[in-house]
């Protein structure tokens, strides 16, 4: 797996001036797209596309400093369809535009080439069960929010909050299978996993396929499949994120399954001090050829 994943790269790599698709780095690595991506994201801790795009932007930047071409020209072999919008993407990376950076020799970002190498971990071992589970619902309350990366999510702060603790009873007391409870689910999600992207969030409970959908409640149908639940419990945010980490960093290359689309489940228990929290998160999955 780890030297399909760095053959991958060095495809993206000798892509980075065409237009790349996709498919085939995942087709390299032996999976699908989707898993491919959500992979990359978990090792490299940023989503593949804005790996790419800081890649391009590097070597456009080498480039605007050599100054033995036109910035146009540079801007067209890197995927910019106008000097504009390369200059905009130039100056969000590196601080300064391309112009500027030519006639100063200003000092730019460097995105470097990303490899993955062989870590032993794994010492502590984890806990998850496959579940094949018949058609669901999640039924509750649902908001679009911004996908962030790293911290809380304002987004799903405010809108949990607004719910308040009647609501969310009234979503929980609909659960009549498991994941028992309350649950939050991501769905949904506009683009390919970059920062600020929109994904569909629910404060829900899973239901049967033809349960009753109260009045005001979303709802959405997911259908039958093979989920992989993880447990882990220890001190609150940590074992929680923690948990998400270690699913995509060392269950995924270690077993023979990778992620699908669907809605991924989270059941996060706090304890009454906040300390110490039990988690139990549901992956879509399914069995890899071979």
């Amino acid at each position: 797996m780890l030297e399909r994943l760095n053959q991958a790269m060095e495809y993206i790599e000798d892509h980075l001036d065409t237009e790349i698709d996709m498919t085939e780095p995942a087709r390299i690595a032996a999976t699908s797209e989707y898993h491919f991506r959500r992979m990359f994201s978990a090792l490299a801790g940023l989503p593949l596309g804005e790996y790419v795009r800081r890649r391009r932007l590097t070597l456009a930047g080498a480039e605007v400093l050599a100054g033995t071409e036109t910035l146009l020209d540079i801007a067209v072999r890197y995927g910019y369809g106008s000097g504009e919008a390369f200059a905009r993407a130039f100056r969000a990376l590196h601080g300064v535009g391309p112009g500027e950076a030519r006639r100063t020799g200003a000092a730019l970002y460097s995105q470097p080439r990303m490899s993955f190498r062989l870590v032993v971990e794994g010492s502590s071992g984890m806990r998850y069960r496959i579940v094949e589970k018949d058609a669901f619902r999640l039924v509750g309350r649902k908001a679009r929010v911004p996908l962030v990366h790293e911290g809380m999510n304002p987004a799903i702060v405010e809108f949990t909050q607004s719910l308040g603790k009647e609501e969310l009873g009234r979503v929980a007391a609909l659960s009549d299978q498991e994941p028992a409870g309350l649950v939050n689910a991501a769905d949904d999600l506009a683009g390919r996993r970059e920062e600020g992207s929109e994904l569909d969030y629910y404060c829900a409970a899973v239901t049967g396929a033809g349960a009753p959908v109260p009045e005001g409640m979303d709802v959405l149908e997911v259908p039958a499949g093979a989920w992989a639940v993880f447990e882990a419990s220890g001190a609150f945010p940590q074992a929680v994120q923690y948990l998400w980490r270690d699913v995509f960093t060392q269950w995924f290359p270690s077993n023979p399954y990778r992620s699908r689309p669907g809605p991924e489940i989270s059941r996060t228990v706090i304890s009454p001090d906040g300390a110490e929290a039990e988690a139990e998160l549901w992956i879509p999955v399914e069995r890899t050829a071979g």
